[in-house]
């Protein structure tokens, strides 16, 4: 599963989806060694009715696990999830964040569902047999009167020795916060080397209007108010996208995911935790969750592939999003 080019392979399949009540899926599966770029889940379903997931399926996940021969590569903790959110779920604005399309969805307008988030991965695996395991936690289908039926979840994997970054999606430090002006401390791993990237905001409710300003304390001598920083990660220029079934066919353009917001930290040394000044309007809990990148290191078993590269930089695309390459 190695050499100069693109591989897909289909790794697993089961029927691990949403259902009335609020649900958990542990599980794993083997996977050929070789130069992993990224994850990719394929979820389908038929839902009794259009409106049961008012916008996108990314409102479903609450937490996304992947552990990859023992290491955490990708560790999702959503701070709110909602059948009922007519907005971008947290985990699709997450992940296209690093990347535009790392979260669609095929929009049929109706109880047909069918999803796709693609993880950045980045590393190179030993040939032979390598060991994904992962968990997967739904919110519940409030109000849908039935499980949706003709579920598929699918796990692929894409291969790529043109990729470029390792990404590692690290665990979230949680801070109750207050109605003031606070010093916030986001613990950074120990054991992953690279830069931060960026890091996810996340409040534990849909509304804009309890964190007012964020200030980076190693990047500004100044706090920047919310809109300001969705001008600096591309929020904004309708950098929002989402998939709303009142509208088939298409997705929605918007300027921002309801209390989440992703600041790009332009690969900011993990020398020391990342220490932030929030200001709020009440007193909620907050959520900050690092995005980690660092270079390839080591390079597979060469095979006969297609001869045109694809590089993939998740470094980069953060940075292109928020136009200050421009």
């Amino acid at each position: 599963m190695s050499g100069q080019g693109v591989y897909y392979t289909l790794v697993n399949t089961s029927t691990n989806l949403p259902v009335v009540a609020a649900s958990q899926y542990n599980a794993g599966f083997n996977i050929p060694g070789g130069a992993v770029d990224e994850v990719i889940v394929r979820f389908q379903c038929t839902l009794n009715a259009a409106g049961d997931i008012a916008a996108d399926f990314s409102n479903m996940i609450s937490t996304l696990r992947l552990i990859l021969n023992g290491e955490t590569v990708f560790d999702f903790q959503a701070q709110y999830t909602d059948n009922a959110n007519d907005n971008p779920g947290i985990s699709g604005y997450l992940l296209n964040s690093l990347g535009r399309g790392r979260s669609v969805e095929v929009n049929t307008g109706d109880a047909t569902r069918e999803a796709y988030i693609r993880i950045p991965v980045g590393r190179n695996i030993p040939s032979g047999i390598s060991r994904m395991e992962y968990t997967l936690n739904y919110a519940a289908l409030t109000g849908a009167g039935g499980a949706p039926t003709a579920n598929s979840l699918q796990f692929w994997i894409r291969y790529n020795d043109a990729m470029q970054t390792t990404t590692t999606l690290g665990a979230a430090t949680t801070f109750n916060y207050s109605a003031t002006t606070q010093q916030v401390v986001m613990r950074v791993p120990q054991n992953v080397p690279g830069v931060l990237a960026g890091v996810l905001l996340q409040n534990d409710r849909a509304n804009d209007t309890d964190i007012t300003g964020v200030r980076i304390v190693s990047q500004s001598d100044f706090e920047l108010d919310v809109d300001m920083w969705r001008v600096f990660n591309g929020d904004l220029y309708n950098g929002v996208e989402f998939m709303d079934p009142a509208t088939a066919g298409q997705l929605e353009f918007a300027q921002l995911c309801p209390g989440v917001i992703f600041i790009p930290l332009y690969g900011l040394s993990l020398k020391d935790d990342l220490r932030m000044q929030i200001t709020a309007a009440s007193a909620r809990v907050l959520s900050l969750t690092p995005v980690i990148t660092s270079p390839i290191v080591g390079k597979p078993q060469p095979a006969q592939m297609q001869t045109v590269a694809i590089p993939t930089n998740v470094s980069k695309a953060v940075v292109e999003d928020s136009q200050a390459s421009a």
